[in-house]
C-alpha cells in the first residue's frame, strides 16, 4: 500500500461528501482536519461541524465514514468530533461500528 495513493483516494472521497444545506463539499467547507493514514491503512481524522448545533453533523459524519470505508486499502476509520455539542455521542456511534469490522 502506498500512503500517498491512499491519501489521494481519501481526499477524493471526502470531496464527494456534500453538505445538503450549503451545497458545498466538505473539503471546501474546511471541516475535516488532521487526516492521518497509518502503514496498515488505518485512517484517523478530525471532523469539526460548521456549528456546535449543526443539524447535519450526524448525517455528514456517517457519510464520511461510509465513503472512507469504501476505499479498498483502508483497514479502519476513526473519526474524532470537535466543535459540536453532542461530539462524544456522535463519536461513540461512529467508532463503535468501526470496531465491529
Amino acid at each position: 500500500m502506498e500512503i500517498e495513493a491512499v491519501r489521494y483516494q481519501v481526499h477524493r472521497a471526502l470531496s464527494e461528501v456534500v453538505d445538503p444545506e450549503t451545497g458545498l463539499d466538505i473539503t471546501r467547507m474546511d471541516i475535516i482536519h488532521d487526516v492521518s493514514i497509518g502503514e496498515a491503512g488505518e485512517v484517523s481524522l478530525v471532523f469539526r461541524p460548521s456549528s456546535p448545533v449543526c443539524p447535519m453533523a450526524y448525517a455528514l459524519a456517517n457519510a464520511i465514514k461510509k465513503k472512507l470505508e469504501g476505499i479498498a486499502d483502508i483497514s479502519s476509520v476513526r473519526i474524532h468530533v470537535q466543535n459540536f455539542q453532542r461530539a462524544e455521542h456522535l463519536e461513540s456511534l461512529l467508532n463503535v461500528r468501526n470496531e465491529s469490522h
